[in-house]
């Protein structure tokens, strides 16, 4: 029993370190992009070329996940999910406070809710619509403004967390709805739709217009953050996908939030942000909604 118990214990720490390490790179991501903003990359065009690199890499890897995509075209909306998700939290981390943009981003019980009664046909239920009232009372908290009477998002990084937040529940929601289909597809509409919109976007002009030869000339100071963040986010896709096939699905989601532990103490300990007491108490209200959220598995214990 104990020597049975001591092999279990041993196998399932290298997937709780895996998805440990997947939340570890996105709760330090916020670092590259800031650093590839202050070489002259608008958060889209850095977007656009971290996931060109790891969409390459994965076409090289996995090429028949073309076939498997095109047999299978309405992953073609998880890619646009995924992708106004990359565009949202990348370009919210850059610009605004990285404490008060992840905590907005992971209202994941606001959104999942309705987004489940819709999409998968799941009704709340008593404890969805508690956990859904005090994840509102965190975003309340957090978007309090002294001396306003209503908390409102105070610029575009406020929005644009909001945004990616709502698109990372709307892929959730997207994933567990096609999870039949064939997972390189799903990985392909996902990388796909990182590189496509912000692309598309930047193309747009949201972007500030094309980069030109001085951005080149440049590159000797922004391409090994690039290279560095596509191979961080390669590797974290691949450890996600290892423990996440390992682990209870609730497990998972708790070990996922460490990505809010990572980034909210990185970007005080360096100084990107001044999180008050308001923030902190909407937060603790987020993370317990988020915590909540998480239900074990009846006969997985």
């Amino acid at each position: 029993m104990s020597s049975y118990q001591s092999h279990s214990d041993h196998a399932s720490t290298w997937p709780v370190l895996a998805l440990v390490f997947n939340a570890l790179v996105w709760g330090l991501s916020w670092i590259a992009f800031k650093a590839l903003h202050a070489q002259g990359l608008h958060p889209l065009w850095s977007t656009a070329i971290v996931y060109a690199g790891a969409l390459a890499a994965l076409l090289a890897w996995r090429p028949g996940s073309v076939r498997a995509l095109l047999r299978h075209p309405w992953l073609l909306g998880l890619a646009a999910a995924a992708g106004l998700t990359n565009v949202g939290f990348n370009w919210a981390v850059t610009v605004g406070d990285v404490v008060r943009v992840t905590l907005l981003f992971y209202l994941m019980p606001v959104w999942s809710i309705g987004l489940a009664w819709w999409l998968l046909h799941e009704r709340p239920t008593r404890g969805a619509l508690l956990r859904l009232l005090l994840a509102l009372g965190g975003l309340v908290l957090v978007l309090h403004k002294p001396g306003s009477p209503w908390p409102l998002p105070r610029g575009a990084a406020d929005l644009l967390a909001l945004l990616g937040g709502f698109c990372f529940a709307l892929t959730n929601a997207l994933l567990r709805r096609w999870r039949a289909t064939p997972p390189d597809a799903r990985v392909l509409a996902m990388f796909g739709g990182g590189w496509a919109m912000s692309m598309a976007l930047a193309l747009a002009g949201l972007a500030g217009g094309p980069p030109g030869a001085a951005w080149l000339a440049g590159a000797a100071g922004w391409l090994p953050w690039a290279v560095g963040l596509t191979l961080a986010f390669l590797c974290g896709n691949l450890a996600l996908q290892y423990g996440a096939a390992r682990l209870p699905a609730q497990v998972t989601a708790l070990i996922m939030l460490a990505e809010v532990v990572f980034a909210s103490a990185s970007a005080v300990w360096l100084g990107a942000a001044t999180p008050t007491a308001w923030t902190w108490a909407g937060g603790a209200l987020i993370l317990l909604a988020a915590l909540l959220s998480i239900r074990p598995v009846r006969g997985a214990g």
